[in-house]
């Protein structure tokens, strides 16, 4: 009997030292948040690229013609108009079609888009397309 009480509680020490080792303390280098923040915005930005290093985003296109002269005549119509865009002729064959912008919302596309129409009525369409983007610097996290 008094073997089975003396098993008894050095099965109930036993069990409640284990029980508390089980809490783990991890003390970790500040650093580390930093470091994971950096990594964070870094996949962020790799998901808003296309495979060519462009961003994903929108520009705005006004003519499509298998007429070269017409595409760069449209081309250079925007440009005196539109100095501050970027202006675009892409040969898909058997069409030159003229983009402007580089828009990474849809958003400014469509008041841009607003714009244009007053001056084109016709022909005037928003197209998914990879943007060039020179993305802000963040701030510095390691001051904050």
């Amino acid at each position: 009997m008094i073997q089975r009480i003396i098993i008894s509680v050095l099965v109930f020490v036993c069990c409640t030292t284990l029980y508390a080792a089980d809490t783990v303390m991890v003390k970790k280098d500040p650093r580390l948040d930093i470091l994971s923040l950096k990594q964070l915005q870094a996949n962020q930005r790799s998901a808003m690229m296309t495979p060519n290093g462009l961003y994903k985003g929108y520009r705005i296109q006004l003519a499509s013609t298998p007429r070269r002269g017409d595409a760069f005549a449209r081309r250079s119509e925007l440009m005196s108009r539109f100095p501050d865009q970027k202006v675009y002729v892409i040969f898909q064959s058997p069409n030159f079609k003229v983009r402007i912008g580089n828009f990474l919302k849809k958003e400014d596309a469509e008041k841009f888009k607003a714009l244009l129409n007053k001056i084109y009525p016709q022909g005037v369409y928003i197209v998914e397309d990879g943007v060039e983007y020179i993305p802000k610097e963040e701030e510095d996290i390691i001051n904050q």
